[in-house]
C-alpha cells in the first residue's frame, strides 16, 4: 500500500508527540517498525548527518540518511528521554536490554547512554528470568494502533500501517529519479528484484546525498 504525499501529509497531521516523531522518521528513512523501535541513542549521527541500522532484515547493518527536517525535532526528544534515563538510573534501574556476548563483555553497558533506545516505553518491566528491572522499547502494537486510527482521522481510504510508511518512501524517491540500486541500498534488500515492486518510473541514476521524501513535506 503506497500513500500520496498529501495523504502522507494528513496521516502525519493526525499524529502528535512521539508516534508522530517515530511515523516521520520511518517514511524519512524507509526503516522498518522494529528497526525504528530498536533504534539506539548511539545509532543515531547528527554529525554525519546519518542512522545506522543495525541487525535489520537478514541480520545486515545499513546506513540510512538522517533528514534534516528531523534533527531538531530528534535531539529536542532526545533529552527528554536521556532525563528519563537519568531518573532511571538514580531509581536504581536504567539498563536495557543487550545481546548476551556485549553484556558480558562490557557489563557496565546496559545502563551507558548510547545504548538506550531512541524511542523507549513509558513503563520500567522486570524480566522474569534475569530479575533485572529495564525500559524496553516503545511497544509495535501501540503504534500501530496509532498509526491506524489516524489515517481513519484523516480520512485516508486505504489500509494504512507502518509499512506503507516504508512503501511510501521507496515509490517517492523512484518518482523523484533515485536510481533503483539507490533505493535498494536504502531499504536493505538483498535482491534488487525485491525493490523492482516500486518501479513504475524510468530509472535515472541517483544523486548522493539523498534528499529525504520527508524534507519536502514542511
Amino acid at each position: 500500500m503506497v500513500l500520496t504525499r498529501d495523504e502522507v501529509r494528513a496521516l502525519l497531521g493526525a499524529l502528535t508527540g512521539t508516534p508522530r516523531l517515530l511515523a516521520r522518521l520511518l517514511y524519512g528513512t524507509g526503516m522498518r517498525l522494529m528497526e525504528g523501535v530498536r533504534l539506539r541513542v548511539g545509532d543515531v549521527d547528527f554529525g554525519n548527518g546519518r542512522i545506522v541500522v543495525r541487525d535489520g532484515k537478514g541480520g545486515k547493518d545499513r546506513v540510512v540518511p538522517l533528514p534534516t527536517s528531523l534533527v531538531g525535532p530528534l535531539r529536542a526528544h532526545l533529552e527528554d528521554v536521556r532525563q528519563l534515563h537519568t531518573e532511571d538510573l538514580a531509581a536504581g534501574a536504567g539498563a536495557v536490554y543487550l545481546p548476551h556476548a556485549l553484556a558480558r563483555q562490557s557489563p557496565n553497558a546496559p545502563r551507558e547512554w548510547i545504548w538506550q533506545y531512541v524511542f523507549p516505553s513509558a513503563r520500567l518491566a522486570t524480566d522474569p528470568k534475569a530479575g533485572i528491572t529495564r525500559r524496553h522499547h516503545l511497544h509495535e502494537a501501540a503504534f500501530q494502533k496509532r498509526i491506524k486510527a489516524a489515517g481513519q482521522a484523516a480520512g485516508i481510504p486505504k489500509r494504512v500501517n507502518s509499512h506503507a510508511l516504508r512503501h511510501s518512501f521507496a515509490t517517492h524517491l523512484l518518482e523523484d529519479g533515485y536510481d533503483i540500486r539507490t533505493v535498494q541500498e536504502l531499504l536493505g534488500h538483498k535482491d534488487v528484484s525485491t525493490t523492482m515492486i516500486y518501479t513504475h518510473v524510468m530509472n535515472r541514476p541517483g544523486v548522493l546525498p539523498v534528499r529525504s521524501p520527508v524534507d519536502g513535506l514542511g
